[in-house]
């Protein structure tokens, strides 16, 4: 499984690179990606404990209560630096990112040429169901 995530990110980088999908393409890639959600469930636990260990100890109520009201708030300022993270070239960003990128070592691994193949056939069948919905949502807007 490990494998295959890491087939995953190789094949999103070669497509974000505007690369043709191919296994030659997809295999120089690297496994590790900025924008995996391990690294973001990740960003998401050190945020929560931070934003926790201000609000201090309380009744059992008290303290649900708190957390469930910072939820969205721990939710969006993960979500933001998760996308920082991912477009800066930032040292100070860069470092508060590598813990997660380090974690993709243990959640990824180099894939084989068969992994990298189904990668790159769901990434072309997500595409295709994509511009498929794009025109069916054109074709309803020149009706109306």
């Amino acid at each position: 499984m490990f494998q295959y995530h890491g087939a995953e990110h190789k094949t999103i980088y070669t497509y974000e690179s505007m690369e043709e999908l191919t296994v030659e393409n997809v295999r120089k890639h690297t496994r590790f990606h900025p924008r995996c959600g391990t690294t973001f469930i990740f960003v998401v636990v050190i945020i929560s404990i931070l934003v926790f260990a201000l609000t201090g100890w309380h009744s059992k109520l008290v303290n649900v209560v708190i957390r469930l009201a910072l939820l969205p708030v721990i939710a969006g300022v993960s979500y933001e630096l998760f996308k920082l993270a991912a477009r800066s070239e930032s040292k100070l960003v860069k470092l508060i990112s590598y813990p997660g990128i380090l974690l993709q070592r243990i959640t990824t691994q180099e894939p084989d040429d068969s992994m990298l193949e189904v990668a790159i056939a769901s990434l072309k069948a997500v595409l295709e169901s994509e511009e498929g919905e794009s025109a069916k949502n054109d074709n309803l807007q020149a009706a109306q």
